[in-house]
């Protein structure tokens, strides 16, 4: 039997209520109201009510922390200390598109660490979470990352730049190298979903540039308390800061991050 803190299943309820609103939108994909946001970045109406909905459930359970919200921002709590960090819906692209790839993310902060992390894939009822010192879960079963230790054999994730974000030429190397020393990629659409895979053995390893907090905070502790390490492409923890990732399993992190910089010279 799984012992969970109230803390965790506050979040697990939170986005759990937030993810049956999503479904009934997403079934009716083509009636939302969407709007342009940035370019090739869209927001919609489903965002807004998902995260309205998530921000009340976790106020109300803990009043004095801090949020940082995609689409609100952030918002200073009375509690230093912690911080919520969330994406309503990551894989937005792939929501108001009909492709069933997204998922609510949040990440509790303390300190400036990630402590704990829920990413729920609604569609799936797929619940991924974990807790510092607790291990990784799939709604009740627990989690390690794939064993597999070498490159040749694995499969990785990654996220394309898309038109209006910088770095389209480095990719492409970084993709080259991959390509000829890997035995596939992977391009999902959401970032959260993608380090719960590497968190679930699913690909060995993940890496994207240019990312928010938001997209990766309760990733990482998913990764991590799996039995695999997360870093920015010099190896150091600072994700949240440089939005860059390199997500791996504890055999193949190290080769993951030689790759790819030697790919970018």
């Amino acid at each position: 039997m799984i012992v969970r803190s109230p803390i965790l299943n506050v979040m697990m309820a939170a986005a759990r209520k937030a993810g049956r609103g999503m479904v009934r939108d997403f079934g009716e994909v083509e009636k939302l109201q969407v709007s342009k946001k940035g370019t090739s970045d869209f927001v919609s109406s489903a965002d807004i009510k998902a995260e309205k909905s998530l921000r009340q459930e976790l106020s109300k359970a803990r009043p004095g922390f801090g949020f940082l919200l995609e689409e609100g921002g952030e918002i200073a709590g009375d509690d230093k200390s912690h911080r919520w960090i969330i994406d309503p819906i990551d894989g937005t692209t792939n929501f108001i598109h009909g492709i069933p790839h997204f998922a609510v993310s949040i990440g509790l902060e303390r300190d400036g660490e990630m402590i704990v992390g829920v990413v729920y894939e609604p569609i799936s009822d797929s619940m991924f979470h974990a807790e510092k010192g607790g291990g990784t879960f799939l709604n009740e079963w627990r989690l390690r990352v794939s064993a597999r230790r070498d490159l040749n054999e694995s499969v990785l994730a990654t996220g394309i730049p898309h038109r209006g974000r910088p770095g389209h030429q480095t990719f492409i190397k970084e993709l080259t190298a991959a390509m000829e020393q890997t035995a596939g990629i992977r391009r999902f659409g959401s970032a959260a979903l993608d380090l719960a895979y590497v968190a679930a053995g699913r690909c060995e390893g993940f890496w994207e540039s240019g990312l928010k907090p938001w997209d990766i905070a309760a990733g990482i502790v998913l990764v991590k308390e799996a039995g695999g390490y997360v870093s920015d492409f010099t190896g150091r923890s600072s994700m949240l800061e440089t939005g860059d990732v390199v997500a791996g399993n504890d055999k193949l992190h190290a080769k993951l991050l030689s790759m790819l910089r030697q790919a970018r010279g």
